[in-house]
């Protein structure tokens, strides 16, 4: 006997539901307007019987196909390799720096900043580490740090005078790795936020197999 609807896990009916809309979308069944829509009431709603009338007219269910490339989008970047480098540093004084692009996260990462201003991107990092740590000293400066969605985040910050914020969200947290923030910011800002949102995020992905479908069939709702 299955098990009634409200009283399955929310956040595991949700994620089917978001699946099949974007889903259902990339194979061209509903339009753009109405996939927005119903991603936004979906993302919304903390009610189950709400959130299966978002798709209880669709349907396509998602393949063996989908749920591969679901989860080579959403997953960390990882690699199995070995390397030398356990330290990373990032200094900026009276100046900017920044870390960006595809880079090798090493296990400790310093940041030193005072009267300027240091970007730190993990977007698309690859993890060599399933726990990594960042020493901050930021004095009059502004730290900016970005990670993933998949990506857990503890922040153990000391401020004086200082603004210290974590904006992050995580997707499958058992499988992400986890960044520790520690050190002490002293009249400065430190920012641990995402690039795009999580709904940017579920768009840019249906988008993505929409354009490897090439827009294919479907009659839009």
């Amino acid at each position: 006997m299955s098990v009634k609807i409200t009283d399955r896990p929310q956040e595991q009916v949700r994620e089917e539901v978001i699946d099949q809309l974007i889903y259902n979308y990339s194979h061209g069944v509903i339009s753009v307007e109405a996939f927005e829509r119903r991603l936004d009431e979906a993302m919304a709603t903390n009610n189950n019987e709400v959130l299966v009338s978002l798709v209880e007219d669709l349907t396509l269910n998602t393949d063996q196909q989908y749920n591969a490339q679901k989860h080579s989008q959403f997953s960390p970047n990882y690699s199995a390799q070995q390397f030398s480098q356990s330290d990373f540093t990032l200094r900026s004084i009276l100046g900017s720096n920044e870390r960006s692009g595809q880079w090798i996260v090493p296990k400790n990462i310093y940041l030193t900043n005072f009267m300027g201003s240091v970007v730190l991107d993990f977007t698309d990092a690859i993890f060599t580490h399933q726990e990594i740590t960042i020493h901050v000293n930021c004095i009059f400066g502004s730290d900016e740090i970005y990670v993933p969605e998949h990506v857990n985040v503890v922040s153990k910050m000391f401020s004086i005078i200082s603004s210290v914020e974590n904006k992050t969200v995580a997707l499958n947290k058992h499988q992400g790795p986890t960044i520790h923030i520690e050190g002490k910011a002293i009249m400065g800002s430190v920012e641990i936020k995402i690039k795009r949102t999580i709904k940017e995020k579920f768009i840019s992905f249906a988008n993505q197999l929409k354009t490897q479908l090439g827009g294919k069939s479907g009659t839009p709702m």
